[in-house]
């Protein structure tokens, strides 16, 4: 990148008198390292027009300076902006390409625990005034889904980039070219638009990544800087994921969502004890995601969730998730059916409709199995996005003729979110965990219950394990969600009877969980 230091520019901070230094002759902003000013350039003059907040400590392993390749170009990271939304915050890195791509926007951004590398390009058509969720768009000669539409806030920004950060609507679109369109509106002006693949950081063969914090390693400052009291019971909350937005209180199981920084955790929900999920939570074990390489995966979530029966249908479906997590690879999620066990991520892009109801993907047609409402009924662990009890989110479920891939759609709030995987055998997840409970307890196989002989005692305790086991589910499947109101004032009076009327004809989905195949499921959410 020597071609890069001809073009670097630099001026004193106008409010504290410090260096600043530009390393593109096309980034028009900064944010001064010693006073948190927010830099406007104008040819050969910076002003000062505001404050930055800090930058919340995310332990990530990029910071300025870090170095990279991409499709055969070096970049630099030289800024970064973190935003946030009602679906949680996101970072934003800003890449600077060396010669021959220096005119060249380019970002790192997060994605449903992932990470998309995106470059900025001209857009010369105009695009919709209001874009809505799921719908088809053709923009830049391609035809896109509308994902998601969000207010962004900026929570803070360091470095050069290479216009003012400004709060404003983000539309997100995704395509069946696995490609992710982002159209980010400011104050005034046309919107930025930049189009991303999803990437993984040991595929960028990056350099200068930062491993201490304050003389400790990332891992070590990770777990003491984050240390949290539950609001519940007062005991100390741990994470010990950087992207975790909410965790589960081991002492009380109190769900709390984790705060910014040092602040205290003011909200939490509390939640019953349940059954131990099979697979214990930090157990790591070693699967193959997507045809991608063996990877040592690492429980870090659990919830269960279950479907809700609508137009008079009786019938339940209750399920369980195992949220994984691999440093360099990402968040996958780990299935437990009465069908069996799958193992899924969310896709980059997304689907483009097929036949009836069916969807095309990686040229595989995939047919609609399920459309149904889910409800998320227990979680333990850590989650990268907030998550909550009785969240509900609308789902549908495709798969291909020979059922041997699987994808789902789940639509949370202003986000839609696809996710794609594949069936999984029981004795598979059984190995690579190292369980030793009986194969019944993962089969799910009713057969087990009709073996005779010596066999017959241990077959009993199993049948009384998954009989507890169900009926736990049902029982928080089947709760009130008017309770409250019930206990205070009634069964008979008008705030039970309109919570009552409320629930049944809302149709919203609060909050966040993940694509579900309610057969299988899927899984993330959260923008970014």
């Amino acid at each position: 990148m020597a071609e890069q230091a001809q073009r670097r520019w630099r001026a004193s901070c106008p409010n504290c008198g410090a260096p600043v230094e530009f390393a593109s002759a096309a980034s028009s902003s900064a944010v001064c390292g010693f006073c948190r000013s927010t830099l406007l350039r104008d040819g050969e003059t910076l002003s000062r027009i505001g404050q930055s907040a800090e930058i919340f400590e995310d332990y990530s392993p990029l910071q300025l300076g870090t170095t990279g390749r991409w499709m055969g170009s070096g970049f630099a990271v030289v800024g970064r902006v973190q935003r946030g939304s009602e679906l949680g915050n996101w970072n934003e890195w800003h890449l600077l390409f060396e010669a021959g791509e220096q005119q060249r926007v380019g970002w790192l951004s997060e994605d449903n625990g992932q990470f998309v590398l995106s470059l900025e390009a001209p857009l010369a058509e105009t695009p919709p005034q209001d874009p809505q969720p799921g719908l088809p768009l053709t923009l830049a000669g391609q035809r896109w889904q509308v994902a998601a539409v969000v207010q962004a806030a900026v929570r803070a920004a360091e470095g050069e980039l290479p216009r003012l950060p400004q709060p404003g609507r983000v539309v997100e679109l995704r395509n069946a070219q696995d490609e992710v369109g982002t159209l980010e509106y400011g104050a005034d002006g046309p919107p930025a638009w930049s189009v991303g693949r999803g990437v993984q950081l040991a595929d960028l063969a990056l350099q200068g990544l930062r491993t201490t914090v304050e003389g400790e390693s990332i891992s070590e400052a990770k777990f003491k800087g984050r240390s949290i009291a539950c609001p519940s019971c007062g005991a100390p909350l741990q994470p010990k994921l950087s992207e975790t937005k909410s965790m589960v209180c081991a002492q009380c199981q109190a769900v709390v969502d984790l705060p910014e920084g040092d602040a205290k955790a003011l909200g939490f929900t509390a939640q019953s004890p349940g059954l131990p999920p099979l697979i214990p939570l930090g157990r790591t074990g070693t699967l193959t995601v997507a045809g991608d390489k063996p990877e040592s995966w690492q429980v870090v979530g659990y919830q269960e969730r279950c479907d809700l029966p609508e137009d008079g249908d009786d019938e339940q479906s209750f399920w369980r998730e195992y949220l994984l997590y691999n440093r360099l690879a990402g968040f996958a999620f780990l299935v437990d059916t009465s069908e069996g066990w799958s193992l899924v991520r969310t896709l980059t892009g997304a689907p483009t409709s097929g036949r009836d109801t069916g969807v095309t993907w990686q040229d595989r047609a995939y047919t609609q199995r399920w459309v149904y409402q889910a409800k998320t009924t227990r979680v333990l662990g850590e989650f990268y996005w907030p998550v909550r009890l009785e969240d509900r989110v609308r789902i549908a479920d495709y798969v291909t003729r020979d059922g041997q891939y699987l994808l789902s759609r789940e639509q949370q709030g202003p986000e839609i979110t696809w996710s794609g995987g594949r069936p999984i055998p029981a004795d598979t997840v059984q190995k690579a965990f190292g369980l030793v409970a009986p194969a019944a307890l993962f089969g799910r196989d009713a057969s087990a219950f009709k073996n005779s002989g010596g066999t017959l005692l241990r077959n009993i305790v199993i049948g009384l394990f998954l009989i507890v086991l169900l009926f736990a589910l049902l029982r928080a499947c089947s709760s009130d969600d008017c309770e409250g109101y019930k206990n205070s004032f009634g069964e008979n009076s008008n705030e039970y009877r309109q919570c009552r009327a409320n629930a049944r004809g809302s149709g919203a989905y609060i909050g966040n969980s993940g694509g579900s195949y309610g057969g299988y499921s899927s899984g993330g959410g959260g923008h970014k």
